[in-house]
Order: C-alpha cells, then structure tokens, then sequence
C-alpha cells in the first residue's frame, strides 16, 4: 500500500507578500490588478473571509470587500521559493509530482530517510518550510493521491489531516459531492439535480449510471466514491499543452484589432513553446465574449507545427470562423500534443497566473 502525501501552501502569493510587507499583515490582499478588467491571482486568509477568490473580477472583489489592497505578482519571487520547497521534499523521495508552484503530491512509501511514518514525514517537511520559507504549509496523507489531496485542504491553514484505510470510505461518504475531484459548478449542480449531495449519494449510483451522465469521468467517480485511485505519483509529467491568454481593457468585435492581440500572445505562447522545445499538432483558439460565454476553435496538423507563422496562421484562420458580433473580452490561443483534451488549467498563463 502507498504512503502518498499531498502538500499545499497556504495562500502561497499573498502569504508570500505579507512575509516581505508587514504594512500587508493581518490585513484583505489580493495579488493581481484592480483595474476596470483586473482580475485576483490570489487573495490573502483576511480576504477570504469577505467572499474574495482568485480568479474573480477585480471590481467584485471590492464590492464584497472595499477595503481589499492590491499588490502586483512578481511571479520571479514565487518561482524562486517554489524552487526552495521542491528541494526540501527531493530531501525524501525522487518522486515528486509537482501540480503547480505551491502543491505537489509525494510518493514516500520508500523515503531517502528511511521513516515509516508518512505523517512524521509532512510534519517535518512543513517544519523545514517554515524554517527555510517562513510560509506554512497544509499536508494531506494517505494511500492514494484522491484521499491526500483532499486531507490537505481539511485543516488549512497550517495543517495536516491524515486518512487511514480503515476510515477511508467513511470519509468519502460524508463529503459533500463539490470536494470531490473534477467536480465544478457545473457538474455539482448536475449532480444536485439527480439527488447526488455526497460521497455517499455517488456511492449508491452505478458506474453505467454514471458514465452515462458524465461521460468517462464517470468511471473516475464511481472509483472515487468507493476512495480508489491506482495513479501513480509521477515524478516527470507530460506536458499536455502550452497556451497564453490575455482579457482586453474594453470588449472588442474587429477582426483587424483582435488579430493584433492575438499575435501578442500567440508570440507569447510560441516563446516558450521553443524554448521547451514542446511539439504539438493542433492549434486551439479560445475567446470570451462580454456575456462570458466562451467558445473554443480547434486546427489538427498531420505533423508538428515547426515554426510561428504556422502557429498564429492556423490562430487567425479559426478567429475569421466565429461569430464576432457579440463583443470579446478575451482570446488565448494554444497548441496540445494530442494525448488528451487541452487543457487550459494546465496553460502557460504569461498574463496572470492563478493560484487555488
């Protein structure tokens, strides 16, 4: 049985500006930009408490809390640090599977120090952060990643929630349906709909039923609600995609202005594309219009795309395809490599970056 932990920074950008500022501690922070078409990349514990989220419009977050400070992102400073909490749990174990800056799940069934507590092993690594970072930390563990990942937001902040075999299943039962993995809004007001509230409601549907409802993620909940998860931590992930998007100042509906933002970050996307020499055959465009409907245009090459003129050719190809009369707030465009659905959550976000 694996001895899987799941670490999680605690407001990882605002914690880290409180840490440099104290004219910020103890106080509502949003990182992010408070502009007509600012968005939060990460709101401070205080500002939690008014409703303020990341990835909510700037102007909401002051109406929920007027009094909120905003702090631009200096994306170098999280990179750095995140770099200092990697090293401490490669201390342990080889595998690491980072999900972001701020979180990774840890394989430490076998572990460099040889300790057979997994629970003694996040207690120290969270101490070793603190020490190095002074930024704590949350810590979930188990024996797979579903249940740790969970444990880890149950005693947030600082804290650790560990959950054992024999509790596992009870556990799940009592969650409502909105912890589980993959579940939005979207899909938990679907699921409301079918009397599906908790772990324990999923648990009496069948995987048919499922499946039948949600597609093949619905063999991934009917695992999930009985705790099972095989996936192994994965210490060299696949990159699925690359994407850079950005959200105008006003909404737009020319096609002349929206192909100039569209190269800016067509150029965006394609830099690091080279310079992670990613290699990917469909080119993905994505717009959001002022109602915030968004809609997505796909191009799949026979072979790679080698060069950027490919890359934004195929992105303006597909922007002169769709519907422009209702007004665009925002455009991305994004090249996959074929082994799975794009992802934007996955996406180099050049812009603004968001922080869970």
């Amino acid at each position: 049985m694996r001895k899987i932990i799941h670490i999680d920074m605690d407001a990882f950008y605002a914690s880290i500006e409180q840490r440099d500022n104290e004219v910020y501690r103890g106080k509502p922070l949003a990182v992010g930009y408070s502009g007509p078409r600012g968005v939060v990349a990460a709101a401070s514990y205080e500002a939690r408490r008014y409703g303020v989220r990341s990835a909510m419009p700037s102007k909401t977050a002051l109406r929920k809390c007027p009094h909120l400070i905003f702090t631009n992102a200096r994306f170098d400073v999280y990179k750095a640090i995140s770099k200092q909490i990697m090293e401490i749990f490669h201390e342990y174990t080889d595998l690491v599977e980072p999900l972001s800056l701020d979180e990774a799940f840890l394989d430490v069934t076998e572990n460099h120090k040889n300790i057979p507590s997994a629970t003694q092993i996040a207690q120290e690594i969270k101490q070793k952060i603190f020490e190095t970072t002074r930024l704590t930390a949350s810590a979930g563990v188990s024996f797979n990643k579903f249940l740790a990942k969970i444990a880890s937001d149950q005693n947030k902040p600082n804290g650790i929630f560990v959950v054992k075999p024999k509790n596992a299943e009870q556990f799940v039962e009592a969650l409502p349906i909105e912890r589980f993995f993959g579940v939005g809004k979207v899909t938990a007001k679907l699921m409301h709909q079918l009397g599906i509230k908790t772990g324990w409601d999923l648990k009496q549907r069948s995987e048919h039923e499922l499946v039948a409802h949600f597609g093949k993620v619905g063999h991934i909940y009917y695992q999930n609600a009985r705790a099972i998860d095989e996936r192994p931590v994965e210490s060299h992930r696949i990159r699925k995609s690359v994407s850079s998007e950005t959200t105008f100042d006003r909404d737009i509906d020319s096609l002349d202005e929206l192909a100039i933002e569209l190269d800016v970050v067509a150029r965006d996307a394609y830099e690091y594309i080279e310079k992670k020499k990613f290699q990917g055959r469909t080119v993905t465009l994505k717009l959001k219009y002022a109602d915030f409907k968004i809609v997505t245009r796909s191009k799949t090459f026979p072979s790679y795309v080698s060069n950027y003129e490919l890359f934004y050719g195929a992105g303006y190809e597909l922007l002169q395809n769709v519907d422009l009369s209702p007004k665009v707030r925002l455009i991305g465009l994004g090249l996959k490599n074929n082994e799975g659905d794009m992802m934007w959550g996955d996406a180099v976000q050049l812009r603004i970056n968001f922080e869970d």
